[in-house]
């Protein structure tokens, strides 16, 4: 291709997208396309600004007619198949089994989607079950929201159940231990547990027999145990490198009623010890756990070895996070109670509520967890990737808008008969989605940062409408209609002053910089919007013509409130 020819392209393509032609996000394409243009790089420079000032003086109509004459090529990313060693068409069963403690997040989307995706591919069932077996964290509210994430997400299961429901199954199993001498009681402190632990050390609790081990247990079933007064543990090895392995607990005393149970039960199984017999248990084919559980796994096997339960195949994968907004517990639900964030649907947080609220679509959302694969390198990327997977969605439906952050007023005189007195605006600059009528009568506001880039007798364009010459700049802009014909120069977003709406625009930034929370992470951008934005519902995303996709997120008296999705 001729390098005229690739400027001319690529420009057209840029301002198609963009609408202004960048010279600055041109150059790069032009080079990929005629790679020997790098070698007069002011020349280039110099070719690219002329054709940018030519394009950015069609109408949007015209530039769309030329770019139809070049055909681009898009560069797909290979899809990573969720593969499953093993798998028999048919009978593939997964689980996914959150902890009903709080709110999903992206980390739970990928962990759903690795369980979902691969029952789609090769036939079975998906469980989704609820691994509840510590009444002082679990809720019901947070069960229902994550029933409501995944629905949201379009992920269904087969199956739903709970852990604490099959107890009695747990209690029956862990005495069945103790008969094998494979677990014990142990009534030594934390402390000296730890100590034990790091040396090494076998403690006097060890060699109890299984009676001495039933009868501290029906004690401990009983309440005559307090709480922390005693554990079972795993008889496994005290001397093995893996400190997992050094006499896991299996049992502890919880005490505080159940969001399920009651106060049926106050002995209560950890995860090592319930998560294998569920999965055998419930015919699990393919358990998938994230790597931090990569050293359980020795003893995940070596319970259901004991207890001669069949052993399903485990499945790792690392756990993803997003740089900058945190998924743990442990740092949410304290921003929560400082205030610091609004609650679990904060758009800066990364939980499936606040995606939603931020204008995140569940495609997206599924296209990015899977794009990291059944990989166990660890990933924390930052927004970009997941706001361009939702901005391939999302653009071609969006219906555009006018808005104007800091608005500054702008009265064009002369406005008589002989001026238009309305604009007729397309709802997108490609798709078919109509038009819409803006009646206007000569004042109006532009965005303070276009206002302060005006001189008096300069002329510019009100997009979709009209020129004007400015007389006078200030506070208020005073400017003369200048013609219709399109004119080389600045063109600017408008809202007609007499029908324009308040609004607001809350944009999220990073939560976090390294460790530390970001004072600044929210800002809000205020200006005005055209009328036809009154006729949005909650949850509509639009175009802010060059500002961003928005999503609306709030109706109050005289004023709307939107969530800024991207760029």
């Amino acid at each position: 291709m001729e390098l005229s020819d690739a400027i001319r392209k690529w420009t057209l393509k840029n301002a198609a997208d963009y609408k202004l032609a960048i010279p600055a996000k041109i150059i790069g394409k032009v080079i990929g396309e005629v790679p020997s243009a790098k070698e007069d790089m002011k020349g280039t420079m110099a070719k690219i600004n002329e054709e940018a000032k030519r394009v950015n003086a069609l109408p949007i109509e015209q530039v769309e007619g030329e770019l139809g004459a070049y055909s681009f090529e898009e560069k797909k990313e290979e899809k990573r198949e969720i593969g499953l060693e093993g798998a028999l068409a048919g009978k593939v069963v997964t689980r996914f089994a959150p902890e009903p403690s709080g709110y999903p997040h992206i980390g739970h989307a990928k962990a759903a989607f690795l369980e979902y995706v691969p029952v789609q591919k090769y036939g079975g069932k998906m469980l989704l079950r609820f691994d509840d077996t510590n009444p002082e964290k679990e809720k019901v509210e947070f069960v229902q929201a994550i029933k409501d994430g995944l629905l949201w997400l379009g992920i269904s299961w087969q199956e739903e159940t709970y852990t604490s429901d099959r107890m009695e199954e747990f209690y029956a199993y862990a005495q069945e231990l103790m008969v094998k001498n494979c677990a014990y009681v142990c009534t030594c402190d934390a402390q000296e547990i730890k100590k034990n632990r790091m040396g090494m050390h076998e403690c006097d609790c060890r060699v109890r027999d299984g009676q001495e081990n039933l009868l501290l247990w029906k004690k401990m079933m009983g309440g005559n145990v307090a709480a922390g007064g005693a554990i079972v543990r795993f008889r496994g090895d005290m001397h093995a490198q893996n400190t997992v392995l050094r006499d896991p607990t299996l049992f502890r005393i919880i005490e505080g009623a159940h969001y399920r149970q009651g106060e049926k039960y106050r002995v209560w199984p950890s995860y090592d010890f319930a998560a294998p017999i569920m999965d055998s248990l419930e015919g699990v084919t393919h358990a998938m756990r994230s790597k931090e559980y990569e050293l359980r796994d020795e003893l995940y096997f070596l319970i259901l070895k004991k207890l001669e339960l069949r052993a399903p195949r485990l499945v790792g994968f690392s756990r993803l996070a997003i740089k900058g907004a945190p998924v743990s517990k442990r740092l949410i639900t304290p921003l929560i109670q400082e205030g610091k964030v609004s609650g679990y649907d904060d758009p800066r947080l990364p939980t499936l509520v606040a995606l939603k609220r931020r204008g995140m679509q569940p495609q997206a959302i599924q296209e990015f967890v899977l794009s990291f694969g059944l990989s166990k390198v660890e990933s924390e990327p930052g927004w970009e990737k997941l706001l361009n997977e939702n901005k391939k969605i999302i653009d071609p439906k969006s219906m555009r808008r006018y808005f104007v952050k800091n608005p500054v007023k702008l009265n064009v005189m002369g406005a008589i008969e002989s001026i238009r007195k309305e604009a007729r605006i397309k709802n997108h600059p490609i798709k078919d989605m109509g038009e819409r009528v803006v009646q206007v009568q000569g004042n109006f506001y532009i965005a303070g940062a276009d206002a302060a880039t005006l001189q008096p007798d300069e002329t510019f364009r009100l997009k979709d409408l009209y020129n004007v010459k400015v007389a006078k700049v200030g506070e208020e802009i005073i400017g003369a209609h200048a013609g219709e014909e399109m004119i080389v120069g600045k063109k600017m977003q408008w809202v007609d002053a007499q029908s324009a709406i308040k609004c607001e625009v809350l944009v999220a930034g990073d939560l976090f910089v390294g460790e530390k929370y970001n004072e600044k992470s929210l800002s809000v951008d205020s200006g005005l919007c055209e009328s036809a934005c009154a006729q949005l519902e909650i949850g509509d995303i639009v175009q802010f013509e060059r500002y961003g996709f928005v999503r609306l997120d709030k109706k109050e008296e005289g004023k709307l409130v939107f969530v800024f999705v991207s760029g």
